[in-house]
């Protein structure tokens, strides 16, 4: 299974990647992007299976990475992994296509909850 990590922190990247390892999902492959834009070009050299992404970075949100890939009619799975997770922010993203949202600060234990179905 193929993984873009999307988040403006490379720290944060590494975070992500790291407590996946720990939810036992080290054994997938990683690819990393550091905004919408960059994650654009990676899944259009790459094809990924899923998109773990923060919410605001520069150049391209999250959101609007997830809009240009459901006006592709990428069928990519995609998640928020963000610092805000209000019920407004939650109802946002499930409408636009997202099939999770992840709040920071997270565990192990969330990401393979979470996870567990999408990554099967």
């Amino acid at each position: 299974m193929k993984i873009l990590l999307v988040d403006d922190s490379k720290a944060m990247r590494m975070i992500v990647k790291r407590t996946l390892a720990s939810a036992g999902f080290g054994s997938h492959t990683f690819a990393e992007a550091g905004n919408g834009r960059e994650a654009l070009d990676v899944l259009h050299r790459e094809p990924q299976d899923v998109v773990l992404c923060d919410w605001n970075m520069p150049e391209m949100s999250g959101l609007e990475l997830l809009q240009a890939l459901k006006a592709e009619r990428s069928n990519v799975r995609f998640g928020f992994v963000t610092s805000e997770g209000s019920a407004a922010m939650r109802e946002q993203a499930i409408g636009a296509g997202a099939e999770f949202l992840i709040v920071k600060p997270f565990t192990a234990e969330v990401f393979k909850d979470v996870l567990a179905s999408v990554l099967a």
